[in-house]
């Protein structure tokens, strides 16, 4: 006899209910039924599976050993067969169009507006999101398939996550500003000198690369060395600006909130590129040119709901969304 899943599944289904009896009534068979398929999957496999007796079931070093490998092999043919089903609906979608798309994103306020954009085109679509501080973590979850696409962003001229086989493409860059409560003193300037804030303490959201080794240097070129820098939640930075305990650095298009003020560092020492990757083998890889230019469109959208920033952007165009990438 040749061995099935089937048979594996009534072999785990017999321990977890330490019976035939209960077995049989879980599975919908008949006793006899069931205690004649567990002889034809014994002499299969060579010998007892189970001691049985009036106080139920229990396996037998040889059932131990097959139901650890059952327990393997079934979880791993169901996901199988889910892979299987979600990679065959996409590629009969007209169009190149998937039925869902797996985004991950970093901090920032990119991953709301690239939602709204994907299911306002694409009624239809199905789209899921994860989140994490690490882009290196999202970086591997687009590698191993575990998500579609993902939005992050590096330091300056840094290069991306480094796991092999993602395509990361630069969606804009940004200078980095800094957060001030709006009773502060150079809250009403253009643009702030780094070295007038010498004495302050820092607050960041927290992130994995080069960013704090960057902002470090940065103060060393200004003539100081930076008081502690808390990282810590979007919401508790806030709280620690509005409480006047720290100067928090952010993106430029941070979303105005009472009692705080983003405002241009002079002379832009920090920069930030917001890069978007997906694998080319992935099941939604031939829909990476629609979700670019959505991300696109996303940022500008972004981009406009901060006046100050869109100020900024006509005086230095080199900033802002990637020409290329739209």
């Amino acid at each position: 006899m040749e061995l099935e899943l089937r048979h594996f599944r009534i072999i785990c289904a017999i321990d977890e209910a330490g019976s035939i009896t209960k077995a049989a009534a879980a599975l919908g068979l008949a006793q006899p039924a069931l205690t004649a398929q567990l002889h034809r999957i014994e002499r299969a496999l060579g010998g007892p599976l189970f001691d049985r007796d009036r106080k139920g079931a229990r396996a037998t070093p040889l059932g131990e050993l097959v139901l650890a490998r059952a327990r393997l092999l079934l979880p791993a043919v169901s996901g199988l067969r889910e892979e299987a089903a979600r990679f065959a609906n996409n590629e009969r979608i007209p169009g190149d169009t998937p039925t869902r798309l797996r985004l991950a994103s970093a901090t920032g306020p990119l991953l709301g507006a690239l939602v709204h954009q994907l299911t306002t085109t694409y009624p239809d679509l199905v789209v899921t999101t994860y989140a994490s501080w690490s882009s290196e973590e999202l970086g591997t979850m687009v590698a191993d398939g575990k998500v579609d696409y993902a939005v992050v962003g590096v330091c300056g001229d840094a290069a991306p996550p480094a796991q092999p086989g993602v395509l990361w493409r630069t969606l804009a860059t940004d200078p980095v500003f800094v957060l001030l409560a709006e009773d502060h003193p150079m809250a009403n300037q253009d643009a702030v000198d780094l070295a007038d804030l010498a004495d302050v303490h820092w607050g960041a959201t927290p992130g994995d690369g080069c960013f704090g080794e960057c902002f470090a240097a940065a103060c060393a070129r200004a003539g100081f060395t930076p008081r502690a820098l808390y990282e810590t939640d979007f919401a508790s930075c806030v709280d620690l600006v509005e409480s006047g305990d720290a100067v928090v650095l952010c993106q430029p298009m941070f979303r105005r909130f009472p009692g705080v003020v983003p405002v241009p560092i002079q002379g832009n020492p920090l920069r930030w590129r917001n890069l978007i990757g997906w694998h080319p083998d992935g099941p939604a890889a031939s829909f990476a040119d629609q979700v670019r230019k959505l991300a696109c469109a996303a940022y500008q959208d972004v981009i406009a709901r901060s006046p100050r920033y869109t100020a900024f952007l006509r005086d230095y165009p080199a900033f802002g969304v990637e020409q290329t990438a739209t």
